[in-house]
């Protein structure tokens, strides 16, 4: 069968796939119960029926967009029209714009009560009934039209015609559209609103223009800077140590020539795969007023406890645990991704190890480095759980927006004012990681076989290594051993009786009248975080390796905004990212709040930059010659993608999945506005015993989650296994 003729039928699905859901399946988001129990119900009542049975029988005329776009859609796919490049185009172009525009703007017009806005309800006058959020009818038509609508791009010549390329730039783009860019600047508009409700740009510099914002004093013998210079301080420190460590880490697990590989890979994840305030809780056990360090200092100098440790340097500490994992995800990827060949060619020539280190290894690592900066700055700049925890007087815009969003005098049009400060730091942090990796090839992985042997590191660059990292990773292992023995003791700091009733309290099983019975107060909120960040992981790592691809290896207007949308959910604070979905997702036309999905969701968009990076950074190593040549072989685009790209892009796919599924089981600031009596989460419901002073049973819950989430670090790691690049091992 040729191409032509799978693509045309392809579509013909699509089309047919659409009109089914447009037909057969509950137009409306199900309020109750599930898509089973609601498709005997297509023809019955509003609530659960098909977008046709509502244009017949409930008075929604409306939702003939839908249709009429299929329509012409179906119109082009047939008869002499198929046999037209061009004019199928046109036709494919204008029925899904007229559905998708048609629907998208009729469900932001129409609001659950009649007109969503006060003057269409004066021209046109009052509608007998409004309508609901979306539901999977809705979501069928949409995604069928949005693959046409792609389709017939690539017909009229855009994406050089690759009909699975335009698909999928502009699925992506809708999809950033919706659940990025709409959210966030529904949110951040408010930013402009006075306190009359008048739009005014001044409303914003009133709001940010403030000596604690921009305050310079700490230069002039104040403590404090302003809070906008505090992030930025504070956020480049972070990087440029995650960063470094990150990639000394890196180099030591596979520039060594020992098998400390694994171990390293173990005690350098241990951060990530634990809730964020978990490292705050260990750092004052050691570091805190009655913290070990100063007892000690106290028992053996004389020296009084202070609160020295809260601070600027304790956030930094604290990130540099919570993010150097990260780094060296990144990192990783990047120096088992460097050529051998290149570095034998090197001392071919007479140049030392240290010269080849220096001049080949250290420039080819620049895009992981300059990504792994990025990813740290941003994360640095939106973090909450360390500075609301070891902040004390040191301030910083995450926490000011979180306070003013529920603080005594809330305030979203500050919050919305601050954000646009973080939003700018992250637009020229961006623009400058461009131009430092523009006009250079990073090109290590070609189609030609590499026989080459790592080289060892230089041993300068090894005892370098050895200094900074390994302490660094000792530290992080007593860190990890004070949390996890918080757990096994009756009370911290008065009573460390061993004991597992703490554990018993989070998760007893008994054996009732009917079986077990999971009676530990902690199982719902475990099983609903598994389960909600099962669903994510997957999503986030697909769709994020799927956007590295378009934007390392395709090229189309508006590259640029698209890279930035992805990587917008880094740039602000979780906390507002939560309150974005709450005021996007409330009312129609996507009616969310509440429910699982919503939270599926922020999973996916608030873990999705680091997929796009971390692709990023392995596709800049793959040469585009083995793209080429299955094309010339006949390959299909997804058939490459398949077949020679996803092999070669395992370092990246283990960090999207292990980071995403991670992430979503430790996040705190971005849920915890979405969580409901039915979907709590694991987080929300440790910060609930922290509250309470219950401290043992939290400890207890972090316990199990580090040890559930290494062994499903370990599961992925071992199911996606290591790409296979051709090259000799390092010799012992």
């Amino acid at each position: 069968m040729s191409s032509a003729l799978r693509t045309q039928r392809a579509l013909s699905l699509w089309t047919l796939l659409g009109l089914l859901s447009f037909g057969f399946l509950p137009w409306y988001f199900l309020q109750q119960g599930s898509l089973l129990q609601a498709l005997s119900k297509v023809w019955a009542g509003p609530e659960t029926a098909s977008a046709l049975v509502q244009i017949l029988q409930h008075g929604r005329p409306w939702l003939w967009f839908g249709f009429a776009g299929l329509l012409i859609c179906l119109l082009g796919l047939v008869g002499p029209i198929a046999a037209q490049p061009k004019r199928q185009g046109i036709f494919l172009v204008t029925g899904a714009l007229l559905g998708i525009l048609g629907l998208a703007l009729s469900g932001f017009a129409i609001g659950a009560t009649g007109w969503s806005f006060e003057t269409l309800e004066i021209w046109l006058g009052a509608l007998p009934q409004g309508q609901y959020g979306m539901g999977w009818g809705a979501a069928g038509v949409f995604l069928c039209l949005t693959i046409l609508l792609g389709a017939g791009l690539a017909r009229l010549g855009y994406c050089r015609g690759d009909v699975f390329i335009a698909s999928a730039v502009v699925l992506c783009v809708l999809l950033l559209a919706l659940f990025v860019v709409y959210p966030v600047c529904r949110s951040l508009i408010s930013g402009f609103y006075t306190e009359a409700g008048e739009l005014s740009v001044a409303a914003v510099w009133d709001r940010i223009g403030t000596p604690r914002i921009w305050s310079l004093g700490c230069f002039s013998g104040e403590r404090h800077c302003g809070v906008a210079w505090n992030t930025l301080g504070l956020a480049l420190a972070t990087a440029t140590g995650t960063t470094i460590l990150g990639t000394l880490i890196a180099l030591w697990a596979e520039r060594s020539g020992t098998q400390l590989g694994k171990p390293l890979n173990a005690l350098a994840l241990m951060p990530i795969i634990t809730p964020p305030f978990v490292v705050g809780l260990g750092l004052i056990l050691l570091f805190g007023r009655a913290g070990l360090i100063n007892q000690a200092l106290e028992w053996a100098f004389g020296i009084p406890p202070t609160r020295w440790f809260y601070g600027a340097f304790g956030i930094w500490l604290a990130q540099m645990f919570a993010f150097t994992p990260i780094a060296f995800m990144i990192m990783r990827g990047v120096v088992q991704g460097v050529s051998p060949s290149l570095e034998e060619a090197s001392q071919t020539l007479r140049a030392t190890r240290m010269q080849t280190f220096w001049r080949i290894t250290l420039p080819l690592l620049k895009p992981g480095l300059a990504n792994a900066f990025l990813v740290g700055f941003i994360e640095s700049m939106a973090d909450f759980g360390n500075p609301i925890i070891l902040g004390g007087q040191f301030s910083v815009l995450s926490i000011e927006i979180f306070f003013a969003i529920v603080g005594a005098a809330i305030d979203p049009g500050m919050a919305a004012a601050l954000s646009l400060v973080l939003t700018v730091f992250a637009l020229a942090v961006f623009v400058l990681q461009r131009q430092v990796l523009s006009g250079a090839q990073f090109t290590t992985v070609s189609g030609k076989g590499d026989a080459g042997v790592p080289l060892h590191l230089p041993p300068v660059v090894l005892n370098v290594c050895r200094g900074v990292a390994g302490p660094w990773l000792a530290f992080t292992l007593v860190v990890y051993v004070f949390a996890f023995a918080g757990g096994f003791v009756q009370t911290w700091g008065r009573d460390y009786t061993f004991t597992l009733n703490h554990f018993k309290t989070a998760f007893d099983v008994q054996w009732g009248e009917f079986g077990w019975v999971w009676a530990g107060t902690a199982w719902n909120s475990l099983f609903n975080t598994l389960s909600l960040s099962a669903m994510a992981a997957p999503v986030c790592a697909g769709l994020g390796l799927l956007m590295a691809w378009l934007l390392a290896r395709t090229d189309f207007k508006g590259k640029n905004a698209f890279e930035f949308a992805a990587l917008l959910t880094f740039a602000i604070p979780g906390t507002v990212l939560g309150v974005s979905y709450i005021l996007a997702f409330n009312v129609p036309p996507v009616e969310l709040t509440g429910t699982g999905l919503v939270i599926v969701l922020c999973f996916i968009f608030r873990n999705l930059p680091v997929g796009v990076r971390a692709g990023t950074a392995a596709f800049k190593q793959i040469d585009r010659s083995l793209d080429e040549a299955s094309v010339m072989l006949r390959a299909s685009t997804l058939t490459t993608i398949r077949e020679i790209m996803l092999p070669l892009l395992k370092p990246a796919l283990v960090a999207a999945l292990i980071y995403s599924f991670v992430r979503s089981m430790t996040t705190v600031s971005a849920v915890i506005f979405l969580v409901t009596a039915k979907y709590e989460l694991a987080t929300t419901y440790i910060i609930g015993r922290v509250g309470n002073g219950d401290y043992g049973v939290a400890l207890a819950y972090c316990t199990v989650l580090m040890a559930l989430m290494g062994f499903i670090t370990v599961v992925i790691q071992r199911w996606v296994g290591t790409r296979e690049l051709g090259r000799r091992e390092m010799r012992v």
